[in-house]
């Protein structure tokens, strides 16, 4: 069987910078009230027609393909995870085929929200080390800014989430000292409402239907998100998943030379640091720049981890990340 490791990585985020003092103009907020509950102090927004989920996830491949030292026709299957596709159908992956110029091969989107770049990871893991392929691009990227409810009503959601994609090529490694070491995977439905986006969806309410009713009350087709129960099962299952991760290679907390969380809330990134014991050189945090990316803030981190120099060969990598679903996971890496 062969192993995978990353060859490259890459990045890209909108210029565009939204401070918390800039939010406050136009909702009830202000900075400290922010920072206090979520550790975010700016955040990129899309300025309109100028980017798309795609667009992103397409230049931030570009740089990874050229760090992993191949042609994007040495590419032989794509995975792109976001909740926010460009549109309801076809997903993000074949238009990144056809934006970049890509032979046809197979592209497969995933739906996992906050865990998605981690489960596609595992994908193309997969993939790679039973043979079938050689090199992988997993992408995740995420366009909020355009469906938050930018207002006070929706302000416990909004001053969240920021935009951007990361990617990373997957790549065949002949030896097993280095690349994924494992992944894991966990998912707990009962619990999907309390982080979730109902409409428009064919279960319960369709386009048809929002247009029909004209309620400028209705709040389906905004993110909605039980905060104080969502945090309460992720610090769990963060550490629960880490340490799944890391008893199935006989490995303790000491091991990790990097954690990388996802960046869903500088509180629990700072929970799961002082349960596991790490100093600050051991988790890398973005979120106070960018907020949450959801898909997209994994692959943001590793690369500004990587491009810093906190990553470095031999290093023992863990990224692990929780989200709606509920859905979480993890990914160790030998580097």
């Amino acid at each position: 069987m062969y192993n995978s490791k990353i060859t490259g990585l890459g990045y890209y985020v909108p210029e565009n910078v939204v401070t918390n003092d800039d939010l406050s103009k136009i909702m009830d907020t202000n900075d400290a009230w922010i920072q206090e509950r979520t550790g975010i102090k700016e955040r990129r927004h899309v300025i309109k027609g100028e980017d798309t989920t795609t667009t992103m996830g397409v230049k931030a491949a570009k740089i990874a393909i050229e760090r992993a030292g191949i042609d994007k026709d040495e590419i032989d299957f794509i995975v792109f995870a976001t909740l926010s596709p460009d549109y309801y159908f076809p997903g993000p992956g074949v238009l990144v085929q056809r934006d970049l110029g890509i032979k046809t091969v197979g592209a497969l989107d995933v739906r996992n929200q906050c865990s998605g770049f981690v489960y596609a990871i595992s994908v193309a893991d997969q993939y790679i080390k039973t043979g079938m392929y050689k090199n992988i691009l997993v992408i995740g990227s995420e366009l909020h800014s355009h469906g938050l409810d930018m207002t006070t009503r929706g302000r416990a959601v909004s001053v969240i989430f920021g935009d951007g994609a990361g990617a990373a090529v997957l790549s065949r490694a002949e030896g097993q000292d280095q690349g994924i070491l494992s992944t894991h995977l966990h998912s707990e439905g009962q619990h999907a409402e309390e982080l979730s986006l109902i409409a428009p969806g064919m279960g319960k309410r369709w386009v048809s239907d929002i247009i029909a009713d004209n309620d400028p009350n209705d709040e389906s087709y905004f993110p909605y998100m039980n905060g104080q129960f969502v945090f309460k099962n992720a610090v769990v299952r963060f550490s629960e998943v880490i340490m799944e991760g890391l008893k199935k290679n006989g490995l303790q907390p000491t091991d990790i030379n990097l954690l990388v969380p996802h960046q869903a809330n500088l509180r629990i990134s700072q929970f799961i640091q002082n349960k596991f014991g790490l100093t600050d050189d051991q988790v890398f945090n973005n979120i106070m720049r960018y907020g949450n990316t959801t898909a997209a803030s994994i692959p943001i981190a590793l690369t500004e981890a990587w491009e810093a120099g906190k990553v470095k060969s031999g290093d023992l990598v863990v990224l692990a990340a929780f989200g709606s679903g509920f859905t979480w996971g993890s990914v160790i890496i030998r580097w």
